[in-house]
């Protein structure tokens, strides 16, 4: 049976290929979910791909998440510098979490360095643009393996 990963975005990310270009670059979100479909098709990966921009609702998918998926991966926006809410909703939940960014986060701006989902995340994949969900979803994949 195919491992079911649950990849979760979080404010803004919607915008993505109008905000900041120079910053996130020019791939929209659904361009990134349509790689990470293939991606996942090819690890034998099922994908659940959403986006919020309510923290609210990013709690109750990843509280949702647990016996329903086997793995998270978090991209949490803005939310990742200041939900402590998002933070104990994962570490609630016991499935492995992969956190990823876009942009290389310690390279920015001070507040920028602090990741709250990083105390409950596994790894972070975070500089790569787009390609850091690819990246998720093979280490995924590994995870599942070597479960």
């Amino acid at each position: 049976m195919a491992g079911k990963v649950l990849v979760l975005n979080g404010p803004n990310l919607n915008m993505l290929g109008t905000r900041e270009p120079d910053v996130y670059g020019a791939e929209t979100l659904n361009d990134i979910e349509a790689k990470c479909r293939a991606r996942a098709s090819v690890l034998g990966l099922s994908l659940d791909f959403r986006q919020s921009n309510t923290e609210g609702e990013l709690v109750d998918w990843v509280q949702q998440a647990q016996g329903a998926f086997d793995v998270l991966i978090v991209n949490a926006g803005a939310y990742t510098h200041t939900s402590v809410a998002l933070l104990d909703a994962i570490k609630a939940v016991d499935l492995p979490c992969i956190e990823v960014h876009l942009s290389n986060i310690h390279q920015r701006e001070e507040f920028r360095r602090h990741s709250y989902v990083s105390k409950a995340a596994i790894g972070m994949i975070a500089g790569f643009g787009g390609f850091g969900y690819e990246m998720a979803l093979e280490a995924a994949a590994r995870l599942l393996t070597n479960k």
